[in-house]
């Protein structure tokens, strides 16, 4: 048997299921409505959740960083791709975080994998919470320590497992919005366990920096306990519109990862563009709360308006909307339904969400009109009722 014979084989088999996954060309800038395959579209797929990743003045911050720092960083950071750029964003991301100091990774995905391989090991445990995104688990994985798994934001069976699970380091990792159901981490309990059971905690906030907090510095930030979280991973490619991730905690920490964390010692550095849409993207997110007002003010019109109209919405915690439809066919005809009308909300499937639980992630941004969440709210159950 040949390997095209059986990757063709595997990939019959995933679109029998209704599982096989597509790309789509977007084409002009990110934002509001995007540009789909030559079609002008509502977009409720995005994580740009400022709108910043068109902004004129973050795309403008990426063209003078572009100028003055050239294409690429040409190396690694511990060769010669940490650049001026980087060491000035990195200062601006610590004083915002409230931190000692800050690390850029190249991605969320390189900045968790290489955190949790650098912090633990052979004779540590570390605890994850069962709906944790794929770069937490796959961290957790590759980093040689006893996993212990615990159900979704259950904190009597965290509890009962850190009395059991003895380590010589103990980390405790989370997301602090949940990318698939919107629902949020319990911080101020975990805080309270990882300190009677000798824990530290690392928390994922992706989803979170940009906005939640006074300054959008996560929801760590807003219920004023930052300091009691020893590890902090941001991402710059949602709320700040640009690419990579940040990690923030005390110095120690920082210089701990720059020798140990493979994904950051073996990368080559952000180009100096990337990090200068995030710098301009930072300015705004401090200093302007109004625009995660607007956001705000969107994500609670929409969830209000798809559940007057009869679609089962959990509670609302976050913009992440999750519309449970059930069966990968189900979603699928929704999905493209909801296309045909205008809305771009796609299906997602297993194995990213459980069995029997197929959604569409409806999240709307800051420079949406309340307008087009009302018609998206109308279309969107429209094409649940007829599926």
């Amino acid at each position: 048997m040949t390997l095209s014979h059986d990757l063709g084989t595997e990939l019959a088999a995933l679109e029998d299921q209704d599982l096989r996954r597509i790309r789509r060309t977007v084409g002009g800038l990110q934002g509001p409505s995007i540009e789909l395959h030559g079609r002008r579209v509502l977009c409720l797929a995005s994580n740009n959740y400022l709108g910043l990743a068109g902004d004129p003045r973050v795309v403008a911050g990426g063209v003078a960083a572009l100028e003055a720092g050239g294409a690429g960083a040409g190396a690694s950071p511990l060769i010669s791709g940490h650049m001026q750029a980087h060491e000035a964003f990195e200062i601006a991301l610590a004083d915002w975080q409230g931190t000692e100091a800050a690390l850029v990774f190249g991605s969320g995905y390189h900045a968790n994998i290489g955190v949790i391989g650098a912090l633990v090991g052979a004779g540590d445990v570390v605890f994850s919470d069962e709906l944790n995104h794929a770069s937490l688990i796959d961290g957790c994985r590759l980093s040689k320590a006893r996993r212990v798994i615990y159900r979704h934001r259950d904190l009597a069976d965290l509890e009962s497992k850190l009395r059991e699970s003895p380590g010589r380091r103990r980390l405790i990792v989370t997301d602090s919005v949940f990318s698939m159901d919107g629902d949020l981490a319990p911080l101020e309990g975990l805080v309270s366990l990882a300190r009677q059971y000798d824990a530290e905690i690392m928390l994922d906030e992706a989803h979170a920096v940009g906005v939640f907090g006074d300054e959008g510095g996560g929801y760590a930030d807003a219920l004023g306990l930052g300091a009691e979280v020893a590890i902090r991973m941001g991402t710059l490619g949602k709320a700040f519109g640009s690419y990579g991730a940040f990690v923030s905690g005390s110095r120690e920490l920082i210089d701990l990862l720059v020798n140990r964390a493979r994904a950051y010692v073996f990368s080559t550095g952000l180009p100096p563009a990337t990090v200068g849409s995030a710098a301009a993207a930072l300015e705004i997110i401090r200093s302007e709360p109004e625009i995660r007002e607007r956001l705000w003010r969107n994500a609670r019109r929409l969830h209000a308006g798809l559940a007057e109209r009869g679609c089962a919405m959990q509670p609302f915690e976050s913009p992440i909307l999750p519309v449970v439809i059930g069966s990968s066919a189900d979603v699928l005809h929704v999905a493209q339904q909801s296309l045909a009308e205008g809305v771009f909300a796609p299906a997602i499937r297993p194995p990213t969400v459980a069995e029997g639980t197929a959604r569409l992630r409806v999240t709307p941004i800051a420079t949406h009109t309340e307008a087009e969440m009302d018609a998206a709210a109308h279309i969107l159950n429209a094409a649940r009722e007829r599926r």
